[in-house]
């Protein structure tokens, strides 16, 4: 009763479902000073956009949070290329040289906005020279950049494309790849058996399921916060799927450690 006598009062922009998203974005700019707050990639300077996803659960390095570990996991091995496949903004490419000095890096990305945005997230980390910005990876692109290392490690996320790319009759190199990869079963029923069983005889596959978000994973409370319903805050923090997602973290038995 009060909520609804509430919102007759007062003036639209300072109802919870006007003021929440607005007060939180600002909040978690002013926190995090523009830069990945926390997670594998903790301490990123970032661009003022993302494209094709969403953007306060970057800065809060919570994007994709299932994926840590895996990530860490492919931190720890000695990778010497990344090969990131649909790059969106360079989220996945800039933050692996980040963390790899070493290593190169190629970001495949359709999108020329994309392409864009890698550069400018590049160019704000002082990396751009360290990373290889192409378009569509077809097969052929992808048998080609797998020649240029003998630890790669692949991240890939194609709307369902996988089913081209991910094939070891015609890229024979993934044999020995990492292959951190995002199943899209609303593209293609079946899919995630498909490249499961393609995978089994050359690699230890393992899924990770897509988990909830809630107001525990917002790092800064406030005594605005307090006063939104959780509701509105995990609406802030969630990726928008189509569906529970789910990804395979695939490590060759080539090159088992």
């Amino acid at each position: 009763m009060l909520k609804q006598v509430a919102r007759k009062l007062l003036p639209q922009p300072w109802h919870a479902s006007y003021y929440c998203p607005r007060y939180l974005n600002a909040l978690v700019l002013k926190r995090t000073k523009q830069q990945v707050y926390q997670g594998p990639f903790k301490g990123l300077k970032y661009i003022d956009y993302s494209v094709a996803s969403v953007y306060i659960p970057k800065l809060l390095g919570i994007y994709e949070q299932e994926l840590h570990v895996a990530i860490e996991r492919g931190c720890s091995l000695g990778i010497d290329h990344v090969i990131d496949i649909g790059a969106a903004e360079g989220y996945y490419a800039v933050g692996m040289a980040l963390r790899l000095p070493h290593a190169a890096i190629t970001a495949f990305e359709t999108e020329t906005a994309g392409q864009q945005a890698i550069a400018k997230l590049a160019d704000l980390n002082d990396l751009r020279g360290r990373i290889d910005i192409l378009g569509k990876c077809e097969v052929e692109d992808l048998n080609r950049a797998l020649n240029r290392g003998d630890k790669p490690l692949i991240i890939c996320d194609v709307e369902g494309y996988e089913d081209n790319l991910l094939d070891l009759s015609t890229v024979p190199s993934l044999a020995k790849a990492y292959i951190l990869v995002e199943l899209h079963e609303f593209v293609k029923q079946g899919l995630s058996e498909i490249i499961r069983e393609r995978f089994t005889a050359t690699h230890q596959v393992n899924e990770i399921w897509q988990e909830h978000r809630s107001t525990k994973d917002l790092p800064f409370r406030t005594f605005q916060t307090r006063l939104f319903p959780e509701v509105y805050i995990e609406n802030e923090l969630t990726e928008f799927r189509p569906e529970r997602m789910s990804w395979f973290w695939m490590e060759p038995l080539s090159q088992a450690t």
